[in-house]
């Protein structure tokens, strides 16, 4: 299994330290106090709540090392979920289930290329989205116009929890036309991964 070099970002010493402890616990993973994105491969965000100071230490560790970011909060509204993915977070755990496993799972599961947003936050995302383009986009007459109508299609379905293969059932294409599609949208929008093209349609109101 191949070694995953962590990066640490929290707001106090104690919870570095709690941190570095429990990733360091696995074999498989390495804490790392490296600025050079090069020597990092995931970085490893944790909070009670996203406060101002916090969301300007992912705005910086996504600027600075252009990693994906593990994110364990306690607490987090939709507002900050939405800025959360927008800095690279691919994975949301609860701040109470560090320590059982689950915040490394997280780590493999980002350095692997793989999102992993919780069907509840998930699901407020979708809801304040949805408020967003009822309440504002709609009574100003707006639209997104950069996305075609089968990608939205995909992106829906997405949003919803869909996998690969039960798109391609569901739309009756192929998986590799699925992929296509997401690929497409992903390189012409600039977009870094599926959450942040879910992001992206739901904040453009399409979804």
């Amino acid at each position: 299994m191949e070694n995953v070099s962590v990066a640490v970002r929290a707001l106090d010493p104690i919870t570095v330290a709690g941190l570095t402890t429990i990733l360091g616990s696995d074999p498989g993973v390495t804490v790392t106090t490296s600025r050079e994105r090069e020597h990092v491969d995931v970085v490893v965000a944790a909070f009670e709540e996203i406060s101002c100071q916090g969301m300007d230490l992912l705005r910086a560790a996504a600027a600075d090392l252009g990693r994906p970011i593990v994110l364990a909060v306690r607490n987090i509204t939709e507002a900050d979920l939405l800025v959360a993915v927008e800095c690279r977070v691919m994975a949301i755990v609860s701040r109470g289930g560090a320590a059982d496993g689950r915040l490394v799972a997280a780590v493999r599961a980002a350095a692997a290329g793989t999102a992993d947003l919780p069907p509840d936050l998930m699901g407020r995302l979708v809801d304040h989205m949805e408020r967003l383009h009822r309440e504002v986009l709609e009574p100003s007459n707006l639209t997104a116009s950069s996305l075609s109508s089968r990608e939205i299609d995909v992106l829906r379905l997405m949003a919803d929890g869909l996998d690969t293969a039960e798109i391609a059932r569901t739309l009756r294409y192929s998986e590799r036309t699925v992929k296509n599609i997401v690929y497409t949208v992903t390189s012409r929008l600039q977009l870094r991964n599926r959450a942040h093209a879910v992001a992206f349609a739901m904040r453009a109101g399409v979804i």
